[in-house]
């Protein structure tokens, strides 16, 4: 059996108004790399390959994990989930969200972007192409594979696996936490979800308040 474990990027700046200056990690976000980091290296066996998005969070990421020269694959960089809300407030006047709003936000960008109503730097379905391009190739029988991203790509990988509508997949992503572990198993009949968002390595009361979403 193959093993593919998606890990979403340490919280990165959060406070940030466009993609440029939220691309980077905050203190805290490269503590949960690291203890990820810890957690694989004591519980893991070793990975046959470990790829990374190209982006800066997603590199500093993987190297607090302990991989200084991840294979770097745009693929799994991140929807442009900033130009997508300025376009939805464009098309239909809706506001980008606060901190507390997005669980109303994310499912109508999803069901517009999906509809071709709105578009950023590409289209649902092109951005769906490319992060289920990734799945296939790393979906080798016995072949482990590491891939650092964001939650926008484990959420497209998730539907592709659960065949979600876009509401429901809008329902995955919330929930996503910060260096979280998702594990796709690779059998005979292809990959199949086997668990997700789990954040074993910041389950201590110590570290509560590392379990971030955002």
């Amino acid at each position: 059996m193959g093993e593919i474990i998606l890990v979403r990027h340490g919280q990165a700046n959060s406070g940030a108004t466009d993609e440029e200056s939220y691309d980077r990690l905050s203190d805290l976000g490269h503590q949960q790399a690291k203890w990820l980091g810890d957690y694989l290296s004591d519980r893991e066996g070793a990975f046959d390959k470990v790829i990374s998005g190209s982006l800066r969070r997603h590199k500093e990421t993987a190297a607090g994990i302990g991989y200084q020269d991840p294979h770097i694959d745009p693929r799994l960089n991140e929807m442009d989930y900033f130009n997508l809300g300025q376009a939805l407030e464009d098309v239909h006047g809706v506001p980008f969200p606060g901190p507390d709003e997005f669980a109303s936000h994310v499912p109508q960008v999803m069901e517009a972007w999906h509809k071709a109503e709105i578009m950023g730097v590409e289209s649902f379905a092109s951005f769906e192409d490319r992060v289920t391009s990734v799945l296939q190739e790393a979906a080798s029988p016995g072949v482990r594979v590491l891939c650092v991203t964001s939650g926008g790509v484990i959420g497209m990988i998730i539907r592709h696996l659960l065949n979600l509508d876009p509401t429901r997949m809008a329902h995955v992503l919330l929930p996503i936490m910060n260096s979280s572990l998702h594990r796709v198993h690779v059998i005979p009949q292809g990959p199949i979800l086997a668990s997700f968002n789990a954040v074993p390595h910041l389950d201590r009361d110590d570290r509560i308040h590392a379990q971030t979403h955002y």
